[in-house]
């Protein structure tokens, strides 16, 4: 195929991306993730992923995507900015939420918006065998992000842009067409080590290798049973996920507010006190958060978080 061809595809592609809100966009050839193997496989043998047990799960098809869509040839990956222009309090006495929960669940907002591309790339290209991706199968979103040329990944193990940080949700577009591959992105993280100096619970135990189940976000959303009394202490009052790595970085200083508002902060939530969390009531939380990330661990689930940070009544 010409390379005028494969240069106004991808163009096409990255220029709708654009329109649809994506800040980034870079293509990669879909192949077997040869280097990740046997890194994953360390990963898992450590037991760094705890209770996730659906990390151990399609050990293949996470390291090939060509198993995941029949006769695949590119992977696209898209980053949508949700650095918020308004922020929760984050003082040590305020009980706090990660920046990623502020609004409607992302899984919902970014899908559509693949969606879009996809029926994009199949109305002006032609017709493809293509699935879009959010968190939603075994599909490693950052190292093909990290292939694709928009970012690389940081020691605190999440994906970095030089314009503007790691607050960003990664989707992917896995499809049999053929187009223009992007190079990785050189890594600039230099000698800092600011996200593994400031973690609290030491989740992350070496450049680049974070032990998930000694994660502040895997103790308050993924793990379902009681939190243990040896972190007793060490969650800084983070009762949802965890930004302490990300907020330390030196390259959030170009973070942007996002320009999405379904990941505005709820504004019923702007005033929120640490007794108003505190004495949350179930239909509160059904209504407050129908659409919301918080879901995931559910009304129990946060409850049993602000009770294990044992916060004071002071607003």
């Amino acid at each position: 195929m010409g390379t005028s061809i494969l240069s106004d595809r991808t163009r096409l592609i990255k220029e709708k991306s654009k329109a649809l809100g994506f800040d980034f966009c870079g293509i990669s050839k879909a192949e077997f993730l040869e280097e990740e193997a046997p890194r994953l496989e360390n990963w898992l043998n450590k037991n760094y992923h705890g209770q996730m047990a659906y990390m151990a799960n399609h050990f293949d098809k996470r390291l090939d995507p060509r198993k995941l869509v029949d006769g695949a040839k590119s992977v696209i990956s898209l980053m949508f900015n949700y650095y918020p222009e308004k922020k929760l309090p984050e003082g040590d006495e305020h009980l706090k939420l990660s920046k990623y929960a502020y609004g409607t669940d992302y899984h919902f907002v970014v899908k559509d918006r693949l969606k879009e591309l996809l029926y994009f790339i199949e109305e002006e290209i032609g017709e493809v065998n293509g699935r879009v991706f959010v968190d939603s199968a075994p599909v490693m979103d950052k190292v093909w992000a990290k292939k694709s040329g928009i970012g690389w990944i940081g020691k605190h193990s999440n994906l970095l842009n030089r314009e503007g940080g790691s607050f960003f949700f990664i989707g992917e577009i896995i499809l049999d067409l053929d187009l223009e591959y992007d190079g990785p992105m050189k890594d600039f993280c230099g000698t800092c080590t600011a996200c593994i100096d400031a973690c609290p619970t030491d989740a992350i135990v070496g450049p680049y290798v974070v032990d998930g189940s000694k994660c502040i976000s895997y103790f308050t959303i993924e793990l379902k049973e009681s939190i243990p009394k040896e972190v007793e202490g060490k969650f800084k009052n983070w009762m949802f996920g965890c930004d302490i790595c990300q907020d330390v970085c030196p390259w959030n200083r170009f973070a942007k507010p996002h320009k999405t508002p379904a990941f505005t902060l709820n504004p019923d939530l702007e005033n929120f006190s640490n007794k108003d969390w505190e004495e949350i009531t179930e239909e509160v939380f059904r209504e407050l958060f129908k659409k919301s990330a918080l879901k995931r661990t559910k009304f129990e689930g946060l409850k049993r978080n602000i009770q294990f940070l044992n916060p004071t009544n002071e607003e």
